[in-house]
């Protein structure tokens, strides 16, 4: 037996079920009836058993293993029906699904808007969302993994940075804002003199807003003591509501109104705002319209933030 029996001849095969007849199937594909005999031979040889049981001056019956083979038949060519709509829909840069890698607090503050704006439109591929930090997500984006990741940069020489294998576009800067636990006694707006002496909370050492803090804190000649290290985000926020910390946090996580529970520390004249990039990160090449729309979208969602924007362009292009 061939291991894999002519398409063709499961074509006439399948037509010859169909109609129930050599001639009938043999007028829906075109051919003279011995034409279709004798595919229907052929692969009765190919597979080694008797397909259809012919009886003179009846219609054909199909025998077991025919009955077997046809279901099987209708199986495949309906699925190669489905490989090929999905291989013209890919051809036309239409998708199923786009992967966006996304950090944490992007996820319950720059996200939602941008996905309730994808569903009224009703229209494109379906968006997961998978839930990475930066670092881990920039090697995924490399891999094919994810298709576009929603990133953050505390430093010029953190990833993501410029590349052949990455196209990176700033949506974005951040503010972040020194704060602490609001005290509505003190009177006075709070100064970064009156923070010195306090315990901070940070990223680990690592980090890059630890190693953003240690720059700023450099240059400005003071020496904050961070006592307490957490990687999250909301963790620095409720240590800080709680009075038991000083700390920097991205401006998006205090809301538009600001937060009540935070007052921001007054910085000394002439002391240059602190600020994290928001990026787009993909790949070089050809990608789904989505992409761009999507791209698009979250631009227009930190602008809705407030925040200061860079000059945004065409959609993802190549830095450097």
């Amino acid at each position: 037996m061939k291991p894999q029996p002519d398409l063709k001849l499961l074509a006439t095969f399948l037509a010859v079920v169909r109609r129930g007849s050599m001639a009938e199937a043999a007028a829906e594909l075109g051919y003279v009836p011995s034409a279709v005999s004798q595919h229907i031979a052929a692969l009765e040889r190919d597979l080694g058993i008797e397909l259809i049981a012919r009886r003179p001056g009846s219609r054909l019956i199909l025998t077991a293993a025919g009955r077997s083979l046809a279901r099987a038949t209708e199986t495949l060519f309906d699925a190669t029906a489905r490989f090929q709509d999905v291989a013209h829909a890919i051809a036309g840069r239409e998708i199923a699904e786009v992967r966006v890698g996304v950090y944490p607090s992007a996820m319950t503050y720059l996200l939602p808007p941008v996905l309730s704006a994808l569903r009224t439109r009703g229209a494109g591929p379906g968006i997961r969302l998978v839930v990475v930090e930066t670092d881990e997500g920039v090697p995924r984006v490399r891999s094919g993994d994810i298709d576009l990741l929603i990133a953050y940069r505390y430093l010029p020489e953190d990833p993501p940075a410029p590349s052949e294998g990455l196209t990176i576009r700033v949506l974005g800067r951040e503010p972040l804002l020194l704060v602490a636990g609001a005290d509505p006694e003190r009177g006075r707006p709070l100064q970064l003199a009156d923070c010195l002496e306090r315990e901070w909370v940070s990223g680990h050492a690592n980090n890059p807003d630890r190693r953003l803090l240690r720059r700023w804190a450099g240059a400005l000649g003071v020496a904050p003591q961070v006592t307490l290290e957490t990687d999250d985000l909301h963790s620095m926020l409720a240590m800080i509501r709680a009075g038991l910390a000083v700390g920097l946090i991205p401006a998006t996580l205090l809301g538009g109104a600001g937060d009540s529970g935070v007052e921001r520390v007054t910085l000394p004249d002439g002391v240059a705002p602190l600020h994290r990039e928001i990026l787009a990160v993909g790949r070089p090449g050809a990608h789904p319209p989505v992409v761009d729309e999507l791209v698009t979208l979250l631009g227009n969602a930190v602008d809705s933030l407030g925040l200061p924007t860079t000059d945004r362009g065409r959609g993802l292009s190549t830095e450097g």
